[in-house]
């Protein structure tokens, strides 16, 4: 069984940074593509980037130039670093896991997901 436990969330004024790290148990890490999604009060659950097992990346529109992910296979940890914020961006952020070497943008398309780790910008 994948377990995903995410940390680094908090509060933060506008403009300033987070990183976010999501520990992935297992032995095959490598093997999987990860995906950074969040959802804010009263709104569907978004894509806000994805990395595949191949280090290929994809981040959103809204959060381009602002956002990066990562990964460091020897950790088992992928990481969201967050710049520039905005009060929009508060929400509850999860990281989702599943194997394979494609690009996964649909939450349906993950298998394994992380409790959460709420981040709140205040303007």
């Amino acid at each position: 069984q994948v377990q995903l436990v995410e940390s680094g969330g908090g509060l933060v004024q506008a403009g300033g940074s987070l990183r976010l790290s999501c520990a992935v148990s297992g032995r095959t890490f490598s093997d999987y593509a990860m995906g950074w999604f969040r959802q804010a009060p009263g709104k569907q659950r978004e894509l806000v980037a994805h990395i595949s097992s191949r280090d290929i990346t994809h981040h959103a529109d809204s959060v381009k130039g602002r956002f990066t992910i990562s990964r460091d296979n020897a950790k088992n940890t992928v990481y969201l670093q967050m710049n520039s914020l905005k009060p929009e961006d508060t929400a509850v952020y999860y990281c989702a896991a599943r194997r394979g070497t494609s690009w996964y943008l649909s939450e349906y398309e993950y298998d394994y997901w992380g409790q959460g780790t709420q981040v709140t910008v205040s303007s």
